[in-house]
């Protein structure tokens, strides 16, 4: 990343009293494919805030999904460091990690992931029966709007419904961090709105700091930052002064 990036976009606009959750210290990942090494992730350097809603822009191949995996601790950097809050992540071994993203990390991911012969409460209630100070499932699935379905079964809900059953599902294990990936992509655009509803909601009342990838353009304007990568280097980091709710988006 330029020094321009470092010293300007990343940090202009954020208060200096807002805690920093995670921290991304030259951080680089190459996956090894026969004897093609691919290099993922080139010398990365970011700082994700507390309770911002970010969005990390790009196409198929730029790093995003490789960057997200390492935040939340399904992967780890092959060079650089991540911090989570003041806890180092990057030796962390697998118990380490298992806990971390037990207790601090929600993952929505583009595809639901429901148990079928599982009503929406008790798909919610599989993760508050291990986490250590959960919501209600009630609870969770009246912030996604959906107190109305709660005894209905995967099959009888439309895709933008089982999508919010999955986000429901993520935070009532109370996350300190949401990681959504394409959490829109299998979704149509009027549903694909509702569920970026939820996901705001949940970021404004919950204040869970929220990190989206994406290669929708469109949905960059509901964000505090937008982050852009592309052949695994952030590109440009941009700040949205005025905010679009997501029924204003459009793609």
């Amino acid at each position: 990343m330029s020094d321009q990036l470092k010293q300007g976009a990343i940090f202009r606009h954020i208060p200096t009293q807002t805690r920093t959750v995670f921290h991304v210290e030259a951080v680089s990942k190459k996956y090894r494919m026969g004897e093609v090494e691919v290099l993922a992730l080139r010398s990365i350097d970011l700082d994700l805030y507390e309770s911002e809603f970010v969005v990390l822009l790009g196409p198929s191949g730029s790093g995003k999904s490789t960057l997200l995996n390492i935040l939340g601790g399904l992967d780890i950097p092959s060079s650089g460091r991540v911090f989570f809050r003041e806890r180092e992540l990057t030796y962390a071994n697998d118990a380490e990690l298992t806990r971390f993203r037990r207790d601090c990390v929600g993952f929505i991911f583009q595809f639901y992931n429901l148990i079928p012969s599982l009503t929406a409460k008790e798909n919610v209630a599989l993760v508050t029966e291990i986490a250590r100070h959960p919501m209600r499932p009630e609870s969770a699935l009246d912030l996604v709007g959906l107190r109305d379905r709660l005894n209905h079964f995967p099959s009888q809900m439309s895709g933008g419904e089982q999508q919010r059953v999955a986000i429901a599902r993520a935070i009532a294990k109370r996350p300190e961090v949401l990681l959504c990936d394409e959490p829109t992509g299998a979704l149509d655009y009027q549903t694909g709105k509702l569920v970026l509803e939820a996901l705001a909601q949940v970021n404004r009342e919950l204040g869970t700091t929220t990190a989206v990838i994406t290669h929708n353009a469109g949905i960059a304007g509901m964000a505090d930052r937008v982050i852009t990568m592309r052949s695994g280097e952030i590109t440009t980091v941009q700040h949205n002064e005025h905010k679009l709710a997501p029924s204003e988006l459009e793609w």
